[in-house]
């Protein structure tokens, strides 16, 4: 079974996070949601708190198959302070390794020089590139948690999940 780490900092946009997160667990993805901080309780951006799976210092990062970021504002820039998590964002994709991010987080992978923040010309809400996929926002986010169900299993298993959930 795949694994995904979903990072989680204060200030994240909660419903970019747990919807994929939620589309992921249904597909039967080990998804482990992993705080940045010491502590598992999380704010989000509007003032909602919960728990994470895990602290960084608990995950073994060689054990995980996909890093995925969710936006919010300051949660982006929290994340983007996490010298950990951009190391091993950096590992990932020297390894070919699933890298996601939607709404503001895709610029962590453009800091790193990993990503050209270029999506104009691609069009759509969803852009996959290779081992990277990013979703423009909140909108997005259910086709971003599919597009990541089709990239770590399959298109039919996205497909079936998409029909439980009403999509299509």
């Amino acid at each position: 079974m795949k694994t995904v780490y979903a990072f989680l900092a204060d200030g994240l946009e909660e419903v970019e996070c747990l919807m994929v997160v939620d589309l992921l667990r249904r597909a039967k993805l080990n998804v482990v949601t992993v705080s940045i901080k010491e502590e598992l309780m999380v704010e989000s951006s509007h003032k909602v708190k919960f728990f994470a799976d895990k602290t960084i210092d608990e995950i073994d990062f060689e054990q995980g198959d996909c890093i995925f970021l969710p936006g919010g504002m300051p949660g982006t820039t929290n994340l983007s302070e996490c010298g950990t998590l951009k190391d091993h964002i950096i590992k990932y994709n020297e390894q070919g390794k699933w890298l996601a991010a939607i709404c503001a987080a895709p610029s962590i992978f453009s800091s790193l020089g990993i990503l050209k923040m270029e999506c104009k010309e691609y069009g759509g809400g969803v852009v996959r590139d290779g081992n990277i996929i990013t979703g423009k926002g909140l909108g997005v986010a259910l086709e971003l948690g599919l597009e990541l169900i089709s990239c770590l299993i399959d298109e039919e298993t996205s497909g079936k999940i998409a029909d439980q959930i009403q999509y299509n």
